[in-house]
């Protein structure tokens, strides 16, 4: 994908994934959040071919796993905090993001469980 850099001039960034096809001259990109207010379709003369190089490997983090293989989520930051109030009760609760998932994936925890 080209975008315009300093004087007019193209540059380019990526590599992104093509999802699809769109028509016979454009392509819809799989785009990072980053750039999510920019349109996902290009043609294709603002597409440059990606050659595989070795050294654009990302190494997984990594992961314990126990003999059960199974693996324990851990807390990265509580976001957020609300108290839930019943008729003779007060329930604390924190939202939770959590490692390796985004935040729109963070969930509200009961604030004794953390």
């Amino acid at each position: 994908m080209s975008r315009k850099g300093k004087k007019l001039q193209l540059r380019f960034v990526g590599p992104y994934k093509v999802i699809q096809r769109v028509g016979k001259v454009a392509y819809k990109l799989e785009l990072p959040p980053s750039l999510s207010r920019i349109h996902v379709v290009f043609h294709v003369s603002m597409l440059k071919k990606y050659h595989p190089d070795p050294s654009h490997i990302l190494q997984p983090e990594s992961i314990e796993i126990d003999e059960t293989l199974t693996y324990e989520e851990k807390s990265v930051k509580h976001q957020d905090r609300k108290v839930k109030e019943l008729r003779n009760k007060r329930i604390p609760f924190v939202k939770v993001l959590w490692r390796n998932h985004g935040i729109e994936e963070a969930t509200w925890e009961v604030e004794e469980a953390i």
